[in-house]
């Protein structure tokens, strides 16, 4: 898996510092628990990762890569 990010909204570190990281490769778009990393992650195809994004993003990937 590629490298793991998270949001820079997401703090630097304590209770405030949990979010979802997500992590990009060819094949799959990976999320995981911040709190729970060798819990194990969710990943699914790009096509899915985008339709995602279209569903809960204004303006759809684009405007959420920014």
């Amino acid at each position: 898996m590629e490298r793991w990010r998270k949001s820079s909204y997401s703090g630097g570190s304590g209770e405030n510092g949990n979010c979802v990281e997500v992590a990009f490769t060819r094949e799959a778009i990976a999320t995981r628990d911040s709190k729970a990393p060798a819990a194990g992650a969710l990943e699914v195809p790009p096509a899915a990762w985008s339709a995602f994004l279209t569903t809960i993003t204004p303006g759809g990937p684009a405007t959420a890569a920014r």
